[in-house]
């Protein structure tokens, strides 16, 4: 069996709004360009898509986040590399700001804007999920947590 197998980059990201503003992160992509994004990262191995999307709203943002919809599972290939990422987003509550400074270093600042502001030409995106998600979340897209469960085999003793 080949090595070579095909696999897609697996990744969640938050949406959480606040008075008609969207928490986002300004970070750099691999070009060193500056970018809005929403809080996002790659699942780690042994973790739940939950997990990993509390993890990464903490590191990238400083706040304490609660799931409580899954907005959409969204495939997407990069148009300048050609990687296919498979991203879950997620709606939900921010508890609590746990640190006023993003805890991740690649991250320069968080910021709040509107769905409007993110069409200003001014506005870099790290790609198209980040108005897609967040319209789907406006047009009302939620889905039960309960959709995702992780399938474990019993441990043997």
């Amino acid at each position: 069996m080949s090595d070579d197998i095909w696999k897609p980059h697996v990744t969640v990201a938050t949406i959480a709004e606040r008075n008609g503003e969207y928490l986002l992160v300004e970070e750099l992509n691999s070009l060193g360009e500056k970018v809005i994004n929403q809080p996002a990262g790659h699942l780690d191995e042994g973790e739940t898509l939950i997990e990993a999307c509390v993890r990464e709203t903490l590191e990238e943002t400083g706040w304490a986040f609660t799931p409580e919809a899954l907005v959409g599972i969204y495939r997407w290939i990069s148009p300048r590399d050609g990687e296919t990422f498979l991203r879950y987003s997620f709606s939900g509550q921010l508890i609590e700001q746990v640190s006023p400074e993003p805890l991740d270093s690649a991250i320069l600042r968080t910021r709040w804007l509107s769905r409007e502001q993110l069409d200003d030409p001014s506005v870099e995106l790290r790609s198209i999920l980040v108005t897609h998600c967040i319209d789907d979340y406006l047009k009302g897209s939620r889905y039960p947590m309960t959709l995702m469960s992780d399938v474990l085999e019993p441990t043997v003793a």
